[in-house]
């Protein structure tokens, strides 16, 4: 990256923004370029200026921080986000990860570890404060594979031998829009978007039998 890391302060507190800028300008190598106080003020701030990486705030007026976080990931993904917040509940993180975040720190993080996270986030790097890395780990091994209904998997057995949804419908009773209807909750839950990854993804998980 040529020139400093630009970067946009979105909170909707002024001291808290100006602390955060008093600790990233001492640095040669970042420069804030702007600030926002809500939400929709953070996204017309990234169209008005070069911007590398935002650190948002969650609750904010107006639109909130995930809104926005999607919002500016959506129109310039090469920016990067990094939630910095107080709040660290499942919900929030899961949120702001499902929107595009490429962080999640909370404000006591330290100085050095705040600027670290910037450096890291530029460079297209993740960055999680230590509890909300483990809050993520236990997330994910909690949860285990996804679960298919009996039907779910009845139609998914349909399709991994190559039968058509019409030919599905006939095999279970059941019409074409129902097959269609199962078909898209299964790609909801494996995660994918057409039937043959469904298919491979539901062997690789042991759900169906491998071919």
């Amino acid at each position: 990256m040529s020139g400093p890391i630009r970067v946009l302060l979105a909170d909707d507190h002024a001291i808290v923004r100006e602390g955060v800028r008093g600790m990233l300008d001492a640095e040669p190598d970042i420069a804030v370029v702007a600030d926002a106080s809500s939400g929709s003020g953070a996204i017309e701030a990234v169209a008005a200026h070069d911007v590398d990486v935002v650190l948002m705030d969650l609750r904010m007026p107006r639109t909130d921080g995930v809104a926005a976080t999607a919002e500016i990931r959506r129109r310039w993904p090469t920016t990067a986000v990094v939630i910095l917040t107080t709040y660290e509940t499942d919900a929030d993180i899961l949120r702001a990860v499902d929107a595009g975040a490429a962080g999640y720190l909370l404000k006591d993080v330290s100085r050095a570890d705040l600027i670290s996270a910037v450096r890291a986030a530029a460079a297209g790097e993740a960055v999680l404060t230590p509890t909300v890395a483990a809050r993520l780990m236990r997330r994910v091994r909690d949860a285990g594979p996804p679960r298919l209904s009996r039907r779910e998997l009845d139609v998914l057995e349909l399709v991994a031998i190559g039968n058509s949804n019409a030919e599905i419908g006939r095999a279970l009773f059941v019409s074409e829009a129902t097959v269609k209807t199962h078909l898209l909750r299964i790609f909801t839950k494996l995660e994918v978007s057409d039937r043959t990854a469904a298919v491979t993804t539901a062997m690789s998980l042991g759900l169906l039998p491998g071919p």
